[in-house]
């Protein structure tokens, strides 16, 4: 009947180990989320300079009012993106490169050197980290 006696102990590491392994599953969701953040970047000065910089013109964002256009690709989803311009991986730093000179990544790209500085890129980025495919906004509220 010693058995009894030891079934706090195993009922104690067995639940240990079960909140191991969902803190660990949480670190790891947690670390994808951030590959997908803008480190020094403002969302809300993005948006501002997205409309600023004329993107709209060209891109449908959703959030930014008025930008539905059709000339460059949609900006939708941004963040569940694999490729920039279908060239590069998606990650932060590339979009920061892209932002500020397209045409060094893609010589000859329809996306113009528009002059962004690193903080405005590091911004627009920001905003653009934050369009999912759940995102309701529509392209005239931010």
């Amino acid at each position: 009947m010693t058995h009894g006696r030891h079934r706090p102990a195993l009922l104690f590491w067995l639940g240990l180990g079960l909140l191991l392994l969902l803190a660990t599953g949480c670190q790891e969701e947690a670390g994808a989320a951030d590959e997908s953040f803008m480190p020094g970047g403002n969302p809300v000065r993005g948006a501002e300079l997205i409309e600023a910089y004329g993107c709209p013109a060209c891109h449908t964002i959703p959030g930014i009012d008025g930008a539905d256009a059709l000339v460059g690709p949609p900006l939708t989803a941004w963040a569940e993106r694999v490729y920039i311009a279908g060239a590069i991986a998606n990650t932060p730093e590339n979009l920061r490169r892209w932002l500020q000179n397209p045409q060094e990544i893609e010589p000859g790209t329809a996306m113009p050197d528009l002059g962004v500085t690193e903080q405005g890129a590091r911004d627009i980025g920001a905003y653009l980290y934050t369009l999912t495919r759940d995102d309701k906004r529509s392209q005239d509220e931010p």
